[in-house]
C-alpha cells in the first residue's frame, strides 16, 4: 500500500498541478479560468502546507485574482 504512504501535502500538490494542467485543455474560457482558479487555490493551500512557501502562495494568489477579475468581466459582458 505504497500509495497511502504519500503525505497529504503531496496529494494537495498533485491535485493542484492536475487542476492547472487540466485548465489548459479547456476550450471554453470560462471553464478554463474556473478550473485554473481551483488549481491555484489548491496551490495556495499547498504553499501553506509547506510551512509557508511564499513564492508558491503569492504567485498562485495573484493568478487566482487575475482569473477572478476576468471572470467577472466576462459575466458583466454577457449580462449586458
Amino acid at each position: 500500500m505504497e500509495i497511502l504512504a504519500i503525505p497529504l501535502t503531496e496529494w494537495v500538490g498533485y491535485a493542484a498541478s492536475l487542476g492547472v494542467l487540466l485548465s489548459f485543455l479547456m476550450k471554453n474560457i470560462t471553464t478554463l479560468r474556473t478550473v485554473n482558479m481551483i488549481g491555484c487555490a489548491l496551490f495556495v493551500a499547498y504553499g501553506f502546507m509547506l510551512q509557508t512557501s511564499w513564492p508558491i502562495i503569492i504567485t498562485n494568489l495573484a493568478i487566482f485574482i487575475v482569473n477572478g477579475f476576468y471572470l467577472l468581466r466576462l459575466k458583466k459582458a454577457t449580462d449586458a
